[in-house]
């Protein structure tokens, strides 16, 4: 909604177009508290945004807020026009690209990466300030500011909502996918709520990348790899929680409950990413969750492959993050000596005593050897983890 708003009014007024958004969701909390749910309440919420925006271009036609003067605004100031003009731009293709094109205009080359990636979450995605905040490891004061200066960058620019040149569209695709990308792990390893798991955040990000896959000017390579890698992933979320709500190791997934079918789409996406000579982050990481889907049973996981795979990533995408990932594979391929070589002297240490995961690795890699410190470092990773369902399966492997 707020794509096509901004439409209309303009990127100078997106805190407008956003208020707008707001209200058509408190007029249906009202009214479908008493009328009960609409048979289809996404385009109940279309219409209703509608209505509210025309009903402001009514009241407001003469303001100079609004650049009336713009060819495609003229047609909105007259009565004999508004209406018709206003169910042109509500058309569920009209929609898809407009929702496109303010997906590129967040990612304005005069805008910082961070606040790139912020205003798409914020206004396309509807995440509040405080789960940005949370996503970024950052303060709710600090995303408040980054939202009021792009705000301010659009209406001091008054830029019109469109895709980027040729040569800008893939660092631009970059930087959408990684903000799409963000929402689909918040919903695949939810960190702020005691849903650990939230398949609705999943498919929100699954339905941006398909956009962008079907759309003939943004089809590239890393745009399908990163489709196949949500694919890999969201197909095994039947097996990652158990009946009573706690958390399911890969290595104890049941595997007859992964979608099959979302694999095999996982694959075709995986295929047409390997067209062109472009190589992205996303094809390696789709490569690795292939590699787990593959597998009949956990045994048959090929762990010297996946550190192959790894080793490449961390060349081409070097962070501590990555470098994690690769001392988990490491542990498994050549065991408890060669990790623990490796997790002493890693330039990544510091960083990643600040991480929950590397102290649970620490623990399970320590169980074995010395309880005691096993016992420390799983405190540690209790005490640095904000997810509840994480926090019950430290628990339980400590007291194993």
């Amino acid at each position: 909604m707020v794509a096509v708003l901004t439409r209309i009014f303009g990127t100078e007024n997106l805190q407008l177009a956003e208020d707008v958004v707001q209200e058509t969701f408190l007029t249906a909390v009202q009214v479908w508290s008493l009328k009960g749910l609409p048979d289809e309440p996404s385009a109940w919420l279309m219409r209703c945004a509608r209505n509210k925006a025309i009903d402001w271009l009514r009241r407001n036609k003469f303001s100079t807020s609004i650049d009336f003067s713009d060819p495609e605004r003229r047609l909105l100031q007259s009565e004999y026009t508004l209406v018709t003009q206003m169910d042109k731009l509500w058309q569920q293709e009209v929609i898809d690209d407009e929702l496109l094109r303010m997906m590129y205009t967040c990612c304005h080359p005069g805008i910082a990466p961070e606040s790139q990636i912020t205003l798409m979450l914020k206004t396309l995605c509807g995440f509040s300030v405080a789960e940005i905040a949370r996503a970024f490891q950052t303060s709710e004061d600090t995303i408040a500011k980054r939202l009021y200066r792009t705000r301010e960058f659009f209406r001091n620019h008054r830029i019109r909502p469109e895709f980027p040149g040729a040569e800008a569209l893939p660092d631009a695709t970059g930087t959408v996918l990684k903000a799409i990308y963000l929402i689909f792990n918040e919903g695949y390893h939810a960190t702020h709520t005691e849903e650990w798991l939230r398949c609705d955040l999943q498919e929100q990000a699954m339905y941006l990348c398909r956009l962008l896959c079907n759309h003939d000017y943004t089809r590239q390579p890393q745009v399908y790899a990163a489709m196949a890698l949500m694919c890999f992933h969201a197909a095994r979320n039947a097996s990652r929680m158990s009946a009573d709500g706690e958390i399911v190791l890969l290595e104890h997934q049941d595997r007859s409950l992964w979608n099959r079918q979302q694999i095999d789409e996982g694959i075709l996406f995986l295929n047409i990413a390997a067209t062109g000579e472009q190589l992205s982050s996303y094809h390696i990481e789709a490569a690795i969750a292939y590699e787990h889907c593959a597998a009949g049973q956990f045994a048959d996981t090929n762990w010297p492959r996946i550190l192959n795979y790894y080793n490449l990533l961390l060349r081409l995408q070097p962070s501590a993050v990555v470098a994690l990932n690769r001392l988990i594979v490491l542990y498994k391929v050549e065991g408890y000596a060669a990790a623990m070589v490796e997790a002493e002297s890693s330039p990544y240490r510091k960083v990643w005593e600040q991480h929950s995961l590397f102290h649970s690795l620490m623990g399970e890699m320590e169980a074995t050897q010395s309880p005691e410190k096993s016992t420390a470092s799983y405190e540690k990773a209790i005490a640095l983890t904000k997810s509840v369902a994480e926090k019950r399966l430290l628990f339980r492997k400590m007291k194993l």
